[in-house]
């Protein structure tokens, strides 16, 4: 089936638990490379941010690598990081003037398949000269996914106790990737790592959001407390409660005590229906703890 929606809406459980898993910063430690190396210097270069490099640069990696706001989409992200620069009178000192981009902010409100091609497509509809903001959105874009293939290459492997995992839960679940990652890299990246073969289907950024992914694959099929999100970031237990699912966090920095945890005792929870309440509680508070909302520079 060509289309990604109607075939997670098809979806037909060959076990009663689901269990979604993001992929960057969660299965596979790609987000400081991806972010530090390809999204940010990007950022400076597509955005003529040049004359405040430094600050785009702690800019960007809080919203994406260091906050609560880790891990969301792309753009959203970028509107955060321009965001961020103005309120703060450091860079703004330096007489920069930020970008305008009123046209890209409203498309991100309208569209929730946030890529590439939803992008591509407005383009088309809206000339350069009309709206120049989208166009270099998808230029940087763009530009942000051939530096990605370029430099993340080479098969980086999962953290570990990821294989465990899911080798752990193939047999009781049926498991899918849920990210906001560029169809294509999520695609290329398990497979490198002869890893999707344990999933049934890998929804990026194209498919929707992450709300959705677990909503067009699970509703009506599972209960609501056989369905697992893992993720390392508050967008995941978002998407997870949208759904009324339950939330396993894979906490920054501490991934492999995370997975650890998920192998040794939290799957064997969620299996025989006690992961619900206090013990996935204790998880969540812990969680929190990792991902402040406020700048260094502010506190």
């Amino acid at each position: 089936m060509s289309d990604p929606v109607a075939a997670l809406k098809a979806h037909q459980p060959g076990h009663s638990f689901l269990i979604a898993i993001d992929s960057d910063g969660c299965a596979f430690d790609t987000m400081e490379i991806k972010h530090k190396e390809c999204f940010i210097p990007n950022i400076i270069k597509y955005w003529n941010l040049q004359a405040v490099s430094k600050y785009a640069r702690m800019a960007g990696e809080f919203v994406n690598l260091y906050s609560k706001w880790r891990g969301i989409n792309r753009f959203p992200a970028l509107f955060m990081t321009f965001d961020l620069l103005a309120e703060w009178d450091a860079p703004m000192a330096r007489g920069i003037k930020l970008p305008e981009i009123p046209n890209l902010r409203a498309w991100a409100e309208k569209e929730t398949k946030l890529g590439n091609p939803a992008l591509k497509a407005y383009c088309a509809e809206h000339s350069a000269a009309e709206m120049p903001d989208i166009h270099q959105a998808l230029a940087w874009s763009v530009g942000v996914n051939k530096m990605i293939e370029e430099v993340v290459q080479g098969g980086l492997p999962p953290f570990p106790y990821v294989r465990e995992c899911l080798e752990k839960a193939q047999s009781r679940a049926d498991m899918m990737v849920c990210s906001q990652t560029p169809g294509e890299a999520l695609e290329r990246e398990w497979a490198e790592q002869d890893m999707e073969k344990h999933v049934f289907c890998i929804n990026g950024q194209e498919v929707g959001t992450k709300s959705e992914h677990i909503a067009f694959a699970s509703e009506g099929r599972y209960e609501k407390t056989h369905i697992l999100m893992i993720g390392d970031a508050n967008g995941d237990l978002k998407a997870a409660r949208a759904n009324n699912a339950l939330f396993f966090p894979i906490n920054p920095g501490e991934e492999e005590k995370s997975w650890q945890r998920l192998y040794e005792e939290g799957l064997d929870r969620f299996f025989a229906g006690t992961y619900a309440g206090e013990y996935e509680t204790a998880l969540i508070e812990e969680f929190d703890t990792y991902l402040p909302a406020t700048p260094p520079w502010k506190r």
